[in-house]
């Protein structure tokens, strides 16, 4: 009788270990929910698990508020919502919106199963050849619907960026890139555009860098679905819409100015985590 004893207790301590690191393992594959409450309807997104930084980073954001009450200040139809530029809160009609945020970045986290597809929530950026984000701006895809000759355009255009992405991390053309971001920081447009063309034509003569291939399966969902496939690879998708698509629509609907910007201010005005 002891010895069944020993056996029934040592049967129930493996099943409450086992169960303990079920839950365990439960909790970190969930995916974080986000819900955006917009002047245009809720939208509900959920953070993937494949990207931690970008993950960790929209938690962190959320959880301080640094979304509640920006704008969607880049809205074009048929591409993507962007929004979470902190100095669009308080911000006059006629303000230029684009380049707030908290004065950090977060390293691009790039997978080649984490695609464009309309509804994904995907990291803005500034031209920094380590291709990091943002620390606060984000875009949703809206996207449309592609062809195959479409697709191979834009496959060539997605390996146009890593070819120069490649050049501006090859030190030989470090003082290149340097003169570049200062042209950016001092607003001299014609310096950066000549230096700009001049890593366009560079790239379109390097041969020795590994090419992107757009699979069948993403081909396939953008052909249907839709999406904004020539920017794969190049900015860092981290998430994407469970409920709101019609939310999404809707804003990419509205009119805009001449530079993106809606007429009518469309404004998250508040950002909670859900799960």
């Amino acid at each position: 009788m002891k010895n069944l004893s020993l056996i029934a207790l040592m049967l129930a301590f493996a099943c409450t270990n086992s169960t303990k690191d079920t839950t365990q393992e439960s909790e970190v594959l969930r995916e974080t929910q986000i819900k955006l409450e917009t002047t245009k309807g809720e939208i509900v997104l959920k953070l993937y698990n494949e990207t931690p930084q970008h993950r960790d980073n929209f938690i962190k954001i959320v959880q301080e508020g640094v979304l509640d009450s920006v704008l969607f200040h880049r809205v074009i139809e048929e591409f993507m919502i962007q929004g979470g530029d902190p100095d669009s809160k308080m911000a006059a009609p006629d303000d230029t919106l684009g380049n707030g945020g908290l004065g950090y970045q977060v390293p691009a986290e790039f997978h080649t199963d984490l695609f464009h597809k309309k509804g994904v929530l995907a990291a803005a950026r500034d031209n920094n050849p380590e291709k990091a984000s943002s620390s606060t701006q984000f875009y949703i895809v809206q996207g449309r619907v592609f062809t195959d000759s479409l697709l191979d355009a834009a496959q060539g255009r997605i390996n146009g960026w890593l070819a120069e992405s490649f050049l501006k991390n090859d030190s030989t053309y470090t003082p290149y890139v340097d003169s570049m971001n200062v042209a950016m920081r001092n607003g001299d447009r014609e310096t950066y555009m000549r230096l700009s063309n001049f890593f366009k034509e560079e790239a379109e003569q390097l041969e020795d860098f590994e090419k992107y291939v757009i699979p069948q399966e993403h081909r396939e969902v953008y052909k249907t679905i839709g999406g904004t496939p020539h920017l794969d690879q190049n900015y860092t998708v981290f998430g994407e819409v469970v409920s709101g698509l019609a939310v999404v629509d809707s804003i990419a609907a509205v009119e805009t100015n001449s530079l993106d910007r809606p007429v009518v201010d469309v404004r998250i005005l508040n950002a909670k985590i859900l799960k």
